[in-house]
């Protein structure tokens, strides 16, 4: 079993990147296609805290109905935000990238480097 994961969105750039990174370093990461399998609460709520960030800080904005539901409101609790994001999983930023270093959302991808086992991945070209 790999020692990476990421949660991936197969059309956003800066997760192809982070994805291409990953393998660069010599990993083949578990790929969860989170759109597709979107995570537990649990394991949402597992992913938010291990990153020491809020649900808030988790929400996408641009290219999800997040201006609809009237999310920029701070009425939201943070159970509540991550029932949105449950519902709809294309409010989770991408790519959450997993290591036995540590959980983060890489954006931008070469955050992912701060915690891959081997961050030395040469001379690198983003897509």
């Amino acid at each position: 079993m790999s020692q990476v994961t990421i949660y991936h969105n197969p059309d956003c750039g800066t997760s192809r990147n982070a994805l291409a990174m990953i393998r660069q370093s010599g990993e083949e990461p578990e790929i969860i296609e989170y759109l597709k399998n979107p995570p537990t609460r649990e394991r949402l709520a597992e992913l938010i805290s291990a990153m020491k960030i809020t649900p808030r800080q988790l929400l996408r904005e641009k290219g999800t109905p997040y201006a609809e539901l009237d999310l920029g409101n701070p009425k939201w609790t943070d159970d509540e935000l991550i029932d949105f994001m449950l519902a709809h999983p294309i409010l989770i930023n991408r790519p959450i990238v997993v290591t036995p270093k540590g959980v983060r959302v890489c954006r931008p991808s070469e955050v992912v480097l701060e915690i891959l086992p081997n961050p030395n991945i040469g001379k690198f070209v983003k897509s």
